[in-house]
């Protein structure tokens, strides 16, 4: 063992000091460094020397009891580590005003003792360190053998009044206006979060009264708890199923996440308090309490770890509702593919025409600021209107597939080999989907452009495009002498984001009821009927996430040249539709007299920047839909195989439909109908 390790424990034996420095150069000695053993190793030669070190195994245990006699533990109990009750930009400011100026040491409150003791070096290692070994940590440190009890009297006295607190805390939030919206049972009937309140209550006056630990009555009561704890998990699950469909606040995605936090403490308080002497269940609870908390308070004040915390609960909410209404994103039968493919060739046929306006906007010579809101009412129109003709634009498509294949990923966490296949299956079908919307789009992008410009040409004798211009065009789409790639992963953003604003309005339009309130106004009614006005309600509930989410990526679109104009940064689009339909009329220009190396540069223009667009607002969707999640996917190599087994053996699927209706399907892990969401 470490001499270091032995001359603290020896100095705590010989004269006491004060508890917080012996303790903090405890943890010092335990840090692992670079040529020392890991923590783990340390802790496991702590535990050996005060198993064979009676006298300095007192020293630290009576360091211990002295601190706990002399600091309250229920406020470090009951909220080290839960989501605090204020909002986002007060609980920043609070935190940056702490990194600045650290508040005091509060000598009646244990949480401001961890602060002093642990630092943010300890969380590498402490975090390492396995409950187990630090459970063989207490059980070394023999309490029961202490002369003086008072400290372990006043942390199981204050470990009760925080389950108390707790408790109370999920009653209040269970009540809520938001909960009670969502589900009326919890107001009209007995609600769990009540039962468990008072279930709760019961358990910690059987425990200050009973004359053992871990009676009967303890331990019936306990179980019960436990019971009420998971009817109210299923609860917020409910809850959240319901707010999908009617709507919710941010506030209420922050509250369910922070109840979920008060249940796992509460249940890890109530086990504590419970648990029968001798079986080790009392401190191995302990002791990833011990850990929980420790990293709770040292990263009190981490502002970027809050911020991603909040961000989190903001495309949780957002995620939730994308792509609510518009078409489906994934094809199943053979009827469904080609409706995907006539669905694309009509929004290629659109695209071609804006192209052509966007072209013509650009010959007038207007003012940077109106042409780039010309340009953004363009776009943002034509995608509108391809909304409403039920046609399709590929690219607006991976922000849903992702948030599918997030929530497919969510469900496989529960079990590898069963679930690794259905998600290969998922790829599959994605991926021939999307090819079939691309193929669809430019398709009849292409020659909807060359047969206008061909037009325009036989009937004026002029080109639409001329020679000049059409070199500019074929210019802007070569991969490698322009910046057509980046600008298509701008692009990409913009699509991602268009998918956010789409979920956002979705979710507006079902928390607050837009669709009933519209039905409820007197004057359109008289104007157009009854009856098309609860259509045209009935339209606004079904498509204004869609219909935002168009109009709003239009104006993304547009705004990001004038963005870059206004900040003097070579800021652009590329977009795989308008693109293509920019090639056809480039050709139409020059009378197709260019070289074949210049052609194919441009479609392999085109092609690296509808890669790039797919890629980049896939993988943010994707991103987003794990982290609102919570799910960390850890099996990537192992899915990444499944993949490629999937191909190997069934490379059709990755292209084209099933041949006939009767072909049986791969097990579809979650329902993945989805909505245009951008």
């Amino acid at each position: 063992m470490d001499e270091d390790v032995e001359n603290i424990l020896a100095g705590m034996m010989s004269h006491g000091g004060a508890p917080l420095d012996a303790l903090a150069a405890l943890l010092r000695s335990l840090r692992p460094g670079l040529r020392s053993p890991p923590a783990e190793a340390k802790l496991r030669d702590l535990i050996a020397l005060l198993t064979n070190r009676p006298d300095l195994r007192a020293a630290l245990r009576t360091v211990l009891l002295r601190l706990l006699s002399e600091r309250h533990a229920v406020i470090l109990f009951a909220a080290a580590g839960i989501y605090p009750e204020t909002g986002v930009l007060a609980e920043s400011l609070r935190r940056v005003s702490h990194k600045i100026l650290p508040e005091a040491d509060d000598a009646e409150q244990l949480k401001s003792a961890i602060d002093s003791v642990v630092s943010r070096r300890d969380l590498a290692w402490m975090e390492t360190v396995s409950a187990a070994t630090w459970a063989d940590l207490i059980r070394a440190l023999r309490f029961a053998e202490a002369d003086d009890l008072t400290g372990l009297k006043r942390l199981r006295a204050d470990l009760i009044e925080a389950a108390r607190v707790v408790a109370h805390r999920i009653a209040s939030a269970g009540l809520e206006a938001e909960m009670l919206r969502l589900d009326p049972r919890l107001e009209n009937h007995e609600s769990p979060f009540l039962a468990l309140c008072e279930e709760v209550l019961t358990l910690t006056r059987e425990i200050e009264t009973a004359t053992a630990p871990a009676t009967e009555a303890v331990t019936g009561s306990h179980r019960h708890v436990l019971v009420l704890i998971d009817q109210c998990r299923q609860t917020i699950e409910r809850v959240r199923r319901r707010a999908r469909q009617q709507g919710a606040s941010f506030h209420l995605t922050f509250r369910l996440r922070r109840l979920f936090q008060h249940l796992k403490r509460l249940e890890t308080l109530s086990a504590i308090a419970s648990a029968p002497d001798g079986n080790g269940d009392r401190e191995r609870q302990g002791a990833a309490l011990w850990v929980e908390l420790a990293t709770a308070e040292c990263r009190r004040n981490d502002l970027r770890r809050f911020w991603r915390q909040s961000t989190e609960l903001v495309a949780l909410r957002v995620s939730e509702n994308a792509g609510k209404s518009g078409e489906h994103y994934i094809t199943e039968s053979r009827p469904e593919y080609l409706a995907m493919l006539r669905s694309a060739a009509g929004g290629g046929f659109i695209i071609a025409f804006l192209a052509a306006n966007k072209i013509f906007l650009a010959t007038l010579g207007l003012a940077p600021l109106t042409e780039v809101l010309a340009f953004s009412l363009n776009y943002a129109l034509g995608f509108v209107l391809i909304h409403m003709l039920h046609f399709t634009v590929a690219t607006k498509q991976p922000a849903m597939t992702a948030n599918a294949i997030a929530a497919a990923i969510e469900e496989s966490q529960t079990g590898r080999e069963r679930t690794l296949q259905p998600l290969a299956s998922l790829v599959a079908r994605t991926l021939r989907t999307q090819l079939a919307a691309i193929l669809g789009n430019i398709g009849l992008a292409v020659p909807t452009a060359m047969l206008f410009g061909l037009a325009i040409w036989w009937q004026t004798g002029n080109h639409f495009v001329d020679p000049d211009k059409a070199r500019q065009l074929l210019q802007e789409i070569d991969p490698i002498g322009s910046g057509a790639v980046l600008y298509a992963a701008v692009a990409g953003v913009c699509l991602f984001l268009a998918g956010l604003i789409a979920g956002y309005y979705d979710n507006l339009c079902a928390y607050s009821r837009i669709p009933d309130r519209l039905r409820q106004l007197v004057l359109p009614r008289r104007l157009i009927g009854r009856a098309r006005w609860a259509r045209f309600a009935t339209y606004i509930e079904n498509n204004l996430g869609a219909l935002a989410g168009n109009f709003f990526f239009g104006f993304l679109l547009g705004g990001v040249s004038g963005l870059g104009m206004l900040l003097g940064l070579p800021l652009d689009i590329r977009h795989i539709a308008f693109s293509s339909a920019f090639w056809g009329y480039a050709l139409t220009g020059l009378e197709f007299g260019v070289a074949w190396q210049v052609a194919m540069l441009g479609v392999l223009g085109v092609l690296a920047i509808g890669l790039t667009n797919l890629l980049v607002s896939f993988y943010l969707a994707m991103w987003v839909g794990l982290k609102a999640r919570g799910v960390a996917f850890s099996q990537r190599r192992q899915f990444l195989a499944a993949v490629l087994r999937h191909f190997w053996h069934a490379p059709r699927e990755f292209f084209l439909p099933p041949v006939s209706e009767n072909q049986p399907r791969p097990e579809n892990p979650e329902s993945l109908q989805g909505k245009d969401s951008s």
